[in-house]
């Protein structure tokens, strides 16, 4: 591992534990030469699954996209930061727990919309608008009631 500071390849481990629910080690290092401490995060290489768009086209899973839905909705929400990222992380474990080899987009939202629903239900309510494509206030409205009545 090569120095973030020096460039230095020669570096040595002086913690390790585990990150994410265990599915990521997290390591502090020190470089020999400049004594500098840096934090790394190993986890294992995910076979992820081609993604199934709405109008059939095919393209490569990308985590980025469903971190930044994630963040969007949550923004201005008193969610910590941590939060969000083991609802991510959360999210692609369900994913490439479910072994296809082409997943719909339509279960990816899914997952990300039951997370959010029981982390913060405005943020829930922002992504479903988004992703479900709400035509007008009553389909808006419609969301909100359903989400009431299962609250009671």
């Amino acid at each position: 591992m090569h120095c973030p500071y020096c460039k230095n390849d020669d570096t040595s481990v002086i913690d390790s534990r585990l990150a994410k629910e265990g599915t990521e080690i997290r390591r502090r290092r020190e470089c020999l030469k400049c004594k500098q401490r840096f934090t790394t995060y190993e986890r294992a290489d995910s076979v992820f699954p081609w993604v199934i768009k709405k109008d059939g086209r095919r393209e490569e899973f990308d985590a980025d996209k469903i971190s930044a839905g994630i963040m969007r909705a949550l923004e201005k929400r008193p969610v910590s930061i941590l939060a969000a990222e083991e609802l991510v992380s959360k999210v692609i474990q369900a994913i490439v727990a479910r072994g296809e080899k082409e997943i719909p987009s339509a279960i990816i939202g899914e997952e990300v919309m039951k997370g959010l629903k029981a982390l913060d239900e405005v943020a829930y309510v922002r992504f479903a608008s988004v992703y479900r494509q709400f035509k007008d206030i009553n389909d808006f409205m419609s969301e909100l009631s359903s989400l009431l009545t299962k609250r009671t």
